[in-house]
């Protein structure tokens, strides 16, 4: 290995080593009480050399997260079509809860945390997003064409109920919301068979959606209910749960 490989080689093994002490610092203390001398502390550099990685904090966050969409998409591709479209819709949904799953703290950090930088201001960095939500509602217009879903249905706002009610499965399993026993696989499936369930026997929506949006994103608190903000706010204070 020359030296230029073995220069690139280090500076990608720390590179690396900064955002996983970052992830696990921002998932158990939450973002705003983390700085990049916290972080720095963490791997026994100075704060310096973290800067020489990454501009700001922010900057950190917004690695972590084209990190954890493109293992969501990786996950996603993973996902074998079904023998129908509706088939394909329902198991691509499950990719949400499946994700939650492998990458508790991503999922925490991307979906649930108020506290972070909004990525839906920062679309361009973030196309990997924006293509697997076109993907996904061009399922949902499959389904449509098909007959499987009425044909008035928006896609775009069937598929924002549709990664609501997933997403919704995925938080109880994060925050521990689910007693021993009880399976968060099972509950990922119902809820997204309910909601397909209402919207095939014609069930009408008063959501729409706007398309050029991206809704996998953590919540902007300046419109949050109460109660909704406190659920999101647990990424900030705890660690992901780990049961189901």
């Amino acid at each position: 290995m020359g030296i230029k490989e073995r220069h690139e080689r280090e500076r990608q093994s720390v590179r690396r080593a900064i955002l996983d002490a970052a992830r696990a610092l921002f998932t158990t203390e939450g973002y705003q009480q983390v700085s990049i001398r916290k972080i720095a502390e963490r791997i026994e550099y100075s704060p310096a050399a973290i800067y020489s990685y990454f501009p700001s904090k922010d900057d950190i966050f917004f690695a972590l997260a084209e990190e954890g969409f493109q293992l969501m998409v990786e996950m996603g591709e993973g996902t074998p079509a079904g023998r129908s479209p509706l088939e394909t819709l329902r198991a691509r949904l499950m990719t949400l809860y499946r994700f939650s799953v492998a990458h508790p703290e991503h999922c925490a950090l991307m979906l649930f945390d108020r506290s972070v930088p909004r990525i839906v201001k920062h679309r361009e960095q973030f196309s990997q997003l924006i293509e697997m939500r076109r993907r996904m509602a061009e399922t949902v217009q499959h389904c449509i064409d098909a007959g499987e879903l009425p044909a008035s249905l928006d896609p775009y706002s069937v598929l924002r109920v549709l990664l609501t009610a997933a997403q919704g499965a995925a938080a109880a399993r994060l925050f521990n919301r689910l007693g021993p026993s009880e399976d968060g696989a099972a509950l990922a499936r119902d809820v997204i068979e309910v909601a397909l369930a209402g919207l095939r026997a014609g069930a009408p929506l008063t959501f729409r959606a706007v398309p050029g949006e991206c809704h996998l994103v953590a919540p902007d608190g300046e419109d949050e209910a109460p109660e909704a903000a406190a659920i999101a706010g647990a990424a900030a204070s705890r660690p992901p749960g780990h049961s189901n």
